[in-house]
């Protein structure tokens, strides 16, 4: 997950912060832990990455497709029911009231369902309702790294606490050493005594942080 300098924002990509906005703010969230809807088979069922069979064909990429707002669930839903290998990233995340609180499931991604299919198979997945097209460059659908994907399950399926920050692009930039992330690159931030690494995924312009003890990072 990591920048690339001079490259020009996808297409017709809405470019919205996904960062908490003045009506939710930060302090009414806490308790945040990253989970991963995946499906490879089209069982529907969750599955670990062993099973996840990234790669398993020559032309198939990962791609990601733009929903209609709230409906990364629903769409994801569709997709593993027409057996195509499906990647919905979810964190969980507490929200506070006054009188009660309510655990939520959430899109670690706000808007965007992943998808591994080889690119003449794009066409039956626009026809889903909630989707609005797939990130592209040029009109045609843009693949996704293959390692930046892989690392990304990696991380959920393992039990990482991930969650969304703002697109982050300038900082620091740092390598994970050790854990499901290693290898990793994005950019460091310090909140008190903590340290987190900010990693992108550039071709949506979205970011999302997780804690890591200063041992565990090096410079790029």
């Amino acid at each position: 997950m990591t920048g690339v300098a001079g490259k020009r924002a996808p297409d017709r990509v809405a470019r919205r912060n996904y960062g908490f906005s003045k009506h939710s703010p930060a302090s009414d969230w806490s308790d945040t832990v990253g989970t991963a809807m995946v499906d490879t088979q089209g069982t529907g069922a969750e599955v670990s990455l062993a099973a996840t069979g990234v790669g398993i064909s020559a032309q198939a990429h990962w791609y990601a497709l733009y929903t209609c707002p709230r409906h990364e669930k629903r769409v994801a839903e569709q997709i593993r029911q027409r057996r195509v290998s499906c990647f919905l990233p979810l964190y969980r995340s507490v929200r506070r009231w006054k009188d009660r609180r309510k655990e939520l499931e959430l899109a670690l991604f706000p808007g965007y369902v992943f998808v591994h299919i080889a690119p003449q198979d794009r066409l039956r997945l626009l026809q889903l309702a909630g989707v609005v097209r797939f990130v592209s460059f040029n009109g045609h659908p843009a693949p996704l790294s293959d390692c930046e994907m892989e690392s990304l399950m990696k991380g959920l399926t393992r039990g990482v606490r991930l969650e969304p920050h703002p697109y982050l692009t300038v900082g620091r930039r740092v390598r994970v050493r050790y854990g499901p992330l290693a290898r990793s690159q994005g950019i460091l931030v310090r909140r008190k005594e903590k340290f987190r690494v900010v990693l992108s995924l550039d071709l949506i312009m979205r970011s999302v942080c997780v804690e890591v003890d200063e041992s565990d990072i090096e410079p790029c």
